[in-house]
Parts: structure tokens; sequence; C-alpha cells
């Protein structure tokens, strides 16, 4: 019997239970998993053999990593797929001690239900140091004939490279917007929401590929109103609009500084967005605007520098004031 997560909150003076649409239509087969064709296909082709090497899934969040893994465990198991398949996050416990202790008692142990291996997924393994990351090597190496290990990560470069080595690579990427879609559009039409047009462009823009953005937005618009609109999405999601964040652009390289001042007023003050959100919108937004390539290329390395700055502690407010001000001067030019 599957289990979900319960979101509780409060609507027309009562309480409400309602579960977490992400758990409640995580993919419980390969072939549920949207956007990653290619990388399923050959995925599907171990399953059938029945055999499975070191896999290394490599990809930015929300592409289906995780479902993937435990859905191969499912497939190749059955029944038996939770006595065979255990499930580590790299990010809580980081040092080697987890390699010795967790990893390595797990991976001793016989596989249940007539399996011929058991599988270990590690998430987030490009958060485990070099010292567990050396100690994992030697117990994959140790334990292969009973044990399969599948990493996920978000940079494959952050894993050193005699596991890699070890592992069949599968790179996932961002999903496509068709990817985004067909999946929202399954999930509303299963809880009776509609989503309007401007609202599924709105869900896709601050989704960015990550289906659990789209999901989570689309739940949270669905509290607010039967019929899920732009506004409501990136209300909720703390976004600005892409016209926004144009015009703020155009108006800083049109030359009037004061007046980009405060479309970013707006944008912090009153709709209480992160300097790092705003910059990010900021650089998504330059390759819609129609500007030299040699005027771009500048603008682009000044985001860069600045989105540095803020991730390393600067001052949010400073940093986005100094980046129109660039923006203004290099417009007059």
């Amino acid at each position: 019997m599957a289990i979900y997560a319960i979101l509780i909150f409060w609507k027309g003076g009562q309480i409400i239970k309602e579960e977490i649409w992400i758990e409640k239509y995580r993919p419980m087969r390969l072939d549920d998993i949207v956007g990653q064709t290619e990388a399923i296909a050959r995925l599907k082709s171990y399953v059938k053999s029945r055999n499975l090497p070191h896999l290394l899934f490599s990809g930015p969040p929300g592409v289906g990593k995780t479902a993937t893994a435990v859905s191969i465990a499912k497939e190749l198991f059955a029944d038996s797929w939770r006595e065979n398949f255990t499930e580590l996050n790299a990010s809580d416990e980081r040092g080697i001690d987890v390699v010795r202790t967790k990893i390595k008692s797990f991976a001793k142990t016989s596989p249940i239900g007539g399996a011929d291996f058991k599988i270990i997924f590690l998430d987030e393994a490009d958060a485990l140091t070099s010292d567990a990351q050396a100690a994992l090597r030697r117990t994959m190496e140790r334990y292969t004939n009973n044990c399969r290990f599948i990493l996920s990560c978000n940079y494959s470069s952050k894993i050193i490279e005699p596991i890699q080595s070890r592992c069949a690579v599968y790179r996932f990427r961002p999903l496509s917007d068709d990817a985004v879609t067909e999946r929202v559009r399954f999930v509303a039409s299963n809880e009776g929401i509609e989503v309007a047009t401007d609202g599924m462009e709105a869900i896709k823009y601050v989704a960015q590929g990550d289906m659990r953005k789209a999901i989570n937005a689309l739940q949270a618009a669905s509290l607010v109103d039967n019929v899920v609109h732009k506004d409501t999405i990136y209300k909720i999601t703390a976004t600005a609009r892409p016209e926004q964040i144009t015009d703020l652009i155009n108006t800083a390289l049109s030359g009037n500084f004061m007046a980009a001042r405060k479309y970013l007023d707006e944008l912090l003050l009153d709709q209480g967005l992160s300097g790092e959100d705003v910059v990010g919108q900021i650089y998504r937004a330059m390759f819609n605007i129609s500007i030299p390539q040699e005027k771009m290329v500048e603008l682009i390395d000044v985001i860069g520098e600045v989105d540095f700055r803020i991730a390393e502690g600067a001052n949010e407010r400073i940093q986005l004031e100094a980046l129109i001000a660039h923006f203004t001067l290099r417009g007059r030019n």
C-alpha cells in the first residue's frame, strides 16, 4: 500500500488534509517517467535481462533520477523490492562512517526472495567527502557479486574518477516544456483542476525543467482557485513576471537609472523576491532582448560576477543596483 505525505492547511475556516502531489504522482514504473526517453529505453534493457551494472545518474534536481532508481528496483524485484533496496542520502551523512557502517552492512547480507543481487541507491552522492568516496570505491569492488550501486548526483565532476569508471553513466537533462505540460495536464485532470493557457506557460517558466517545481506550483495554485492562471503561479512561487524583468532591463539600457531602480524596488520590497532569483531571471531574459552581441557578452559577464558575489554573501541590494547601473552606463554607449 502506498504511503503519501500529508499537507495540512486552512480553507474556509476548516482544516483540510491533502496528499502532497509530488509523492502521490511519483512514477512507479519506468514507463511513467517522462522526458528521459533515451535513458529509460537503455535502462529497460537492463531490467529485461535481469542484470544490472553499477549506475551513475547525473543531472539537475526534479528530472526523475530518484524515481528511475526506485522504478528499476520495483520492476526487478517485484514484491520483495523493499527488502532488496535501500536508499541513503549522502547530503545527510557524508563522511566515511556511513560507508563503513550502513552501506557495508547492507551490502554484506544476501538478497531476499530469490533475487540475484541487492541495490543500494545513494542519492546526492556528490556530497560525499573524498575519503568517503574512496571507501565507497573499495566497497563497490568487494561486494559486486551480491550488490549493485546506483549513485545520483547533480554534478558528475564531483564524483572521483575511480567510481565513474566503475559505473554506467546516464545524464538526465532538464525536462522539456512538452514533458512538463504532459505531466501537469495529467495531474490536473486527475485532481479536477483546470489550467489556463497562460497558467501553463507560467508553470513552465517557473519550473525550468524541474517536475517537482511544476507540480508543487500546480498544487499550491489549486488551493487558491479551481482555474489556474499565471498571476496565481507567479505569486505563490515568488517569481517576477517575465515582462517585469524585461521592462527593468530595457529601462536600464535606455539610460534611466532611477526608473530602473524603482522597478527593482518593486521586485525586492513589494514582491519580496530574493536577489539571487532576480539575477537568475535577468540572465534568462537577456536572450529575449535584441541587443548587439558584444554588448550582450559584456552584460552577461557582469551578471555572472554579481551572481557569484551574492552567492558568497554580498549585500543583494547593493549588488543589484550596481548591476542595473552597469546596464545604464553600457546602454548609453
